[in-house]
């Protein structure tokens, strides 16, 4: 055991969670986001909550971030030059020469990161084997390097055709860039990935040089801020396919973040369906900017080998979540057709809802939710306390446009908010042959439980959990993110005994090179070597990822007849079909996992304590269809089953139970809220 902090950035709270190992006690707080500086939530919500003593005793801080992915978003990156082998300077551009949207006519992409006039071409050639066909041409390399510096590029992208197999002319034009007098940041596609396909490969590494730059001086900023005020443990950010890595590791490979803070709730729901024996669920992580949804079987999230962030592929370990901008600042507006639509756009931190009295006058989810009395009395984290005239005004201000009184309009902005959310559900459950009313909705972020009830009537589901902690249940899944590194390499070679002894050659190479990017130094008998091979039947193009468990030390240890059953298994699994011939081995999978010090489950929780004036409050029942009394009752105080209507205060969240659901706590003293209805 040890202890540690998580802090989780979201669009318009940041969460923060310490687990004192001394104490043996959880502390949860959330504070505003800061957009134009967000290290500084950061370290305002640490000092309010420890003072230097305690901080130099923390062993680990766990970060999510957006940052990366903001700056895609956001087109905020670097200036970005790309050099590539002669005749493939638009790969960017003619990508896969399908479209995303197959049957919308007017579809484009997006403009590639890097314009044309910054994509040069070197003569050089790599045979797919890894021999040289033909050198590389230095005068080449020297004279786009003339060209990056007069066009103020700050950030390089080497991606030369079949250097997945060969790295060596990208180490060579990185160290003629370098002896011709380039200072900024360099991105090799053969150490951002080692799989082929180049127009993903090629894409992966620009994206990894777009976001260098800022996430690099993210990181050292808080860092330093940390360091400041006293921290002097180990600096842990989260990866996009699950675990987290360093800072240090971070800074080289930017790219394994982009999903950072999205994955951190789908970490901490992984853990406790493990401890719920496996139990298979569905995630709704309501903030305050986005939904973000995730996938539970058998304990684990659903991990893909190959992301996409805005239409461009990223070739690295991925957490299957789904985003969409639906959340308690989501803005409602009417549509040129006159009708009432919510989110993407949000109200952020900054002015944030109507009711926060900030400045705001459009109204959000949350106003809605507030008027029809979904929060109480109004009182939120950091002393927020909400002004119901400002929702009805805000509410008002589209409603009265299409005749519609701010009940109503509140009521359909909730209604269309939610079927937006179970849109992104069946999405992601549907698509992989998964029936959403077999499984159960874990609920959390700062809105999850207050909309759980209609997400879960949207879709059939009959219990929902809410955990501990549930509005700062991201920043709780930071806790337990061991440290994991991940590699691969692509060598397509037959099933066979001799490729399997082939595949074991290539996994002593990758573990060796995981080891050398490895920033701790930390006892070998704590690593956890991890093999997943990518297969495929011959003839095919793509390829499932068969992970194998069992296989502990580092090597593949069963013979190819028992390895083609296991793919066949997973194969008939997944299509509900298997070929008549042979199987093909793509790429070679190695990880290595270090499990940080587990933190003990019985510790006290403190947080910001929510007093009630009122035990009761008139609030809209969907189930009704019309307003009644609602219980108002503080989470510590359900101890027994208790029906429905309630509205359950804690100090990070607020859940709301309408008249045909029970609640009950269970041992590890999640919410279980039942629909009787459905019983």
């Amino acid at each position: 055991m040890s202890s540690r902090i998580g802090v989780d950035i979201g669009g318009t709270f940041t969460d923060f969670i310490i687990y004192d190992e001394e104490k043996n006690s959880v502390t949860i707080d959330k504070i505003p986001t800061t957009p134009n500086s967000p290290e500084k939530a950061v370290i305002d919500v640490i000092k309010r909550n420890l003072d230097k003593n305690e901080l130099e005793k923390v062993e680990f801080f766990l970060h999510g971030t957006t940052v990366g992915l903001n700056s895609l978003l956001e087109r905020k990156g670097s200036k970005v030059g790309l050099l590539c082998t002669k005749g493939f300077r638009d790969i960017l551009e003619i990508r896969r020469g399908d479209r995303d949207e197959m049957y919308n006519l007017f579809w484009q992409p997006a403009p590639p990161l890097v314009p044309r006039y910054l994509r040069l071409e070197i003569e050089e050639r790599l045979f797919a084997n890894g021999t040289v066909h033909s050198p590389i041409k230095v005068d080449q390399l020297k004279k786009a390097c003339e060209v990056f510096n007069k066009e103020d590029v700050n950030s390089i992208a080497i991606a030369f055709i079949n250097s997945y197999t060969n790295k060596d002319h990208e180490k060579t034009a990185e160290k003629i860039l370098r002896e011709s007098g380039f200072e900024g940041q360099i991105s090799l596609s053969s150490m951002v990935s080692g799989e082929y396909r180049e127009y993903e490969r090629t894409t992966t590494t620009v994206i990894d040089a777009y976001v260098k730059a800022r996430m690099s001086n993210y990181l050292n900023n808080l860092k330093k801020e940390l360091n400041t005020i006293g921290f002097r443990g180990t600096f842990l950010v989260t990866r996009s396919g699950s675990g987290s890595m360093t800072f240090d590791e971070a800074e080289d490979r930017p790219f394994e973040t982009i999903m950072s803070g999205p994955v951190a709730g789908a970490e901490g729901a992984g853990e406790l369906s493990r401890k719920l024996k496996n139990t298979d669920m569905v995630t709704a992580d309501v903030g305050g900017t986005s939904f973000d949804t995730c996938l539970i079987l058998n304990g684990r999230p659903q991990i893909q080998f190959e992301g996409k962030i805005l239409g461009l592929p990223v070739q690295s370990p991925w957490v299957d979540v789904r985003s969409i901008g639906a959340g308690g600042g989501s803005i409602a507006y009417l549509d040129d057709g006159g009708l009432i639509r919510s989110g993407p756009q949000s109200s952020g931190a900054v002015p944030g809802p109507a009711c926060y009295n900030k400045g705001g006058e459009k109204p959000t989810t949350t106003d809605a939710a507030f008027y029809l009395g979904m929060l109480g009395e109004g009182k939120l984290a950091s002393g927020l306390q909400l002004e119901k005239s400002l929702s009805e005004k805000a509410l008002n201000s589209v409603g009265s446009k299409i005749n519609m009184t701010a009940q109503e309009t509140a009521i359909g902005i909730l209604k269309i908010s939610s079927a937006n959310m179970a849109d992104a559900i069946r999405e992601i459950t549907i698509e992989q042959g998964v029936d959403p009313r077999e499984l159960k909705l874990l609920a959390f972020g700062g809105a999850g439980p207050l909309m759980s009830n209609l997400i879960a009537q949207e879709l059939d589901i009959k219990e929902i959990i809410v955990p501990p902690y549930s509005g700062n249940f991201s920043a709780w899944g930071l806790l337990g993110a061991d440290l994991l590194q991940m590699n691969a390499k692509t060598k397509i070679l037959r099933l066979s005994e001799e490729a399997i002894t082939e595949c074991n050659t290539i996994l002593d190479e990758l573990f060796i090179e995981l080891q050398k990017r490895q920033k701790i130094d930390f006892i070998t008998t704590n690593q956890i070597k991890e093999i997943a091979l990518d297969m495929r039947w011959m003839g095919q193009e793509h390829t499932i990822t068969l992970k194998l468990d069992n296989e502990k030390n580092g090597k593949i240890s069963i013979n190819s007849e028992n390895l083609k059953n296991k793919f066949t298994e997973e194969y008939e699994k997944t299509f509900g079909s298997k070929l008549d011939t042979m199987v093909e081995i793509v790429s070679t999978r190695a990880s290595i996992r270090v499990q940080l010090p587990r933190k003990s489950e019985s510790g006290k929780i403190k947080e910001e304590d929510i007093s009630l004036i009122k035990n009761k409050i008139d609030c809209y029942s969907f189930s009704k269809n019309k307003n009644i009394q609602f219980d108002i009752v503080s989470r510590s105080k359900i101890d027994s089953k208790t029906s429905g209507p309630l509205i359950i205060l804690e100090s990070t969240a607020i859940t709301y139970v309408d008249v045909n659901y029970d609640v009950s706590k269970d041992a590890n003293n999640n919410l279980l809220i039942v629909n009787r209805d459905m019983s």
